[in-house]
């Protein structure tokens, strides 16, 4: 016997890669590619260091009331975390406890999987169609809950929300799980159905939309009585998950809402000017309602593309996984970035198709 014979071992979810240069262009990890709210570069300047050396309020105030106010809903209807990925796993610590599987999509966000092997939850993936959508009838049959994006992830195809209240509507006996971290840039969310189905918890995050994915928030909303849950497993866990400085700038981000409406307005231009130019270079895609394109060549595997990006500094997402390893998802960066990109695969393309 050893002691390893006890270790929790887990196949760990792989973020895309973090390079460490300077002068790239990142397209692989989703991020904005425009700074804060000018208010959160003003408030980091003048935040009161002296502040730090006091724990955070766990009940996180400033920032569940400014979301609260912000979404129309009760403070008690608000849970936050450090980044979506922690709001996702208290959740699923928190709620999928049965013995039957929980349900997602087979080409889905892929860290669903390491969370439930984590927890030792069982699951089910159902099969996504040809065309990458949702089929509801696969999730109504007995289960331990149900968890997809909407914007799906990687492929970025919205369901519709008609689709989504019936999946909810037939599953009242368990949590039902809404990932909406895309749904900014063109989605319809579907908040509106909370106060409608006690089971349903919508999850969001500050890093796409907010352009704060270095300082991690993320939050969900629900029924009270879900919230409440979720806050006792937080405080069983640990009661200061956020620092203070993070709450105060995230609520400054939330109150600039001109500013918020301006960069997904100009990341939802930019991807659509971008879909014309990767249809023209010969790519097929869905059509993405999120801040990325998940696009195949028709000629050219999407492996050498990746490589012959990486190799000029131009990185986008990849996965060597079934069904997907013809893909490449590429996140929407600046207009002189996407550019850029666009010129280095005319030349590509030409070259290889001219041997």
């Amino acid at each position: 016997m050893s002691w390893e014979d006890h270790v929790r071992k887990v196949i760990p979810y792989v973020p895309g890669e973090q390079p460490k240069k300077k002068d790239i262009i990142k397209l692989n990890t989703n991020e904005c590619p425009y700074p804060p709210a000018p208010g959160v570069k003003k408030l980091l300047e003048q935040y009161d260091v002296e502040a730090l050396r006091r724990y955070p309020d766990p009940q996180a105030s400033v920032l569940t009331d400014c979301l609260a106010e912000y979404y129309h809903l009760d403070p008690d209807q608000v849970f936050v975390g450090v980044g979506s990925d922690d709001v996702l796993a208290m959740a699923f610590l928190t709620f999928f406890n049965s013995d039957r599987p929980i349900l997602f999509p087979d080409i889905t966000y892929s860290f669903y999987d390491v969370w439930a092997d984590l927890f030792r939850i069982p699951y089910e993936c159902q099969p996504l169609t040809e065309d990458y959508r949702i089929c509801p009838e696969d999730y109504k049959k007995p289960n331990g809950g149900i968890i997809f994006p909407n914007p799906n992830a990687p492929t970025g195809v919205e369901e519709d929300l008609s689709m989504i209240e019936d999946v909810i509507a037939a599953n009242q006996d368990v949590v039902c799980i809404i990932d909406e971290a895309y749904v900014d840039f063109g989605g319809k969310s579907c908040l509106e159905l909370i106060n409608r189905y006690e089971n349903l918890l919508v999850v969001q995050t500050f890093s796409k939309s907010r352009a704060m994915a270095g300082l991690r928030v993320g939050y969900a909303m629900g029924s009270k009585k879900l919230i409440k849950y979720l806050q006792d497993v937080k405080f069983s866990f640990n009661s200061y998950t956020m620092n203070s400085l993070t709450l105060a700038v995230g609520a400054e981000a939330v109150r600039d809402d001109a500013y918020f409406r301006e960069i997904t307005g100009r990341i939802i231009r930019t991807r659509e000017r971008s879909k014309n130019e990767l249809a023209e270079l010969g790519f097929t895609f869905e059509d993405s309602k999120s801040n990325f394109i998940f696009a195949s060549h028709k000629t050219i595997p999407a492996k050498e593309l990746f490589e012959a990006l990486k190799a000029q500094d131009i990185y986008v997402r990849y996965w060597n996984k079934p069904r997907i390893s013809n893909h490449l998802r590429i996140s929407i960066g600046t207009d002189e970035e996407m550019d850029a990109l666009f010129v280095f695969l005319r030349k590509y393309i030409k070259e290889r198709e001219e041997k």
